[in-house]
């Protein structure tokens, strides 16, 4: 069994992020993997950091389980749980230097917007998550949710937009499949990049 391995429980307790995975190394906080295609293979091109990926639904997780054993992962960990909960509850303040949240749910719906995980009590929690100088970095292939985005995460004063708007697809990011074919077909994708400020007045602000 592999999630007893690599599997988090949820907890109302804060986490010792170097003790879950056993080392002193950079921690990335991954929101919503989906089936896990690109989380795990950053963790593959970047053996020096750990990944604490967080997902609700168990088809995904077991998705990724699957590509940790196939891969011989040893730097990502899972919590199979709600992400509000857990960025609120088990993440430590300052204690990740990389936040990502690749393609969530748009919920397109005005009627559902307000389900949409990027929002301005949650996007100050992430921030209070950040180390300074660690990056938030959400994409999407919706342009109204990127626009969304876009705006919210330049309201939280801790953070800074070093791009001034749309960031270009780092090659950190894969491009995923649904991304290939989506161009294919004429759409667009956008990725918003912020880091979170040095300066102690910047993050009180």
């Amino acid at each position: 069994m592999l999630m007893p391995r690599f599997g988090v429980p949820f907890s109302t307790q804060k986490l010792d992020l170097k003790a879950v995975f056993g080392r002193n190394a950079p921690k990335i906080l991954e929101i919503g993997f989906g089936m896990g295609e690109t989380t795990a293979r950053i963790a593959l091109e970047h053996p020096e950091n750990d990944y604490l990926g967080v997902e609700v639904h168990s088809p995904g997780v077991g998705a990724l389980l699957k590509r940790i054993d196939e891969f011989a992962l040893t730097n990502i960990r899972i919590i199979q749980h709600d992400a509000v909960e857990v960025v609120r509850e088990m993440v430590p303040e300052c204690s990740v230097t990389g936040i990502h949240m690749f393609f969530p749910d748009p919920w397109p719906k005005k009627r559902h917007h307000k389900r949409r995980l990027v929002q301005p009590d949650f996007a100050l929690l992430l921030a209070s998550r950040l180390v300074p100088g660690g990056e938030l970095h959400v994409a999407t292939d919706w342009q109204e949710y990127a626009d969304h985005i876009l705006a919210i995460l330049s309201a939280v004063a801790s953070l800074e937009n070093p791009h001034g708007g749309f960031a270009v697809r780092p090659a950190a990011r894969p491009e995923t499949k649904f991304e290939r074919r989506g161009r294919r077909l004429g759409h667009g994708s956008w990725d918003v990049i912020f880091r979170k400020r040095m300066s102690e007045s910047g993050e009180r602000r």
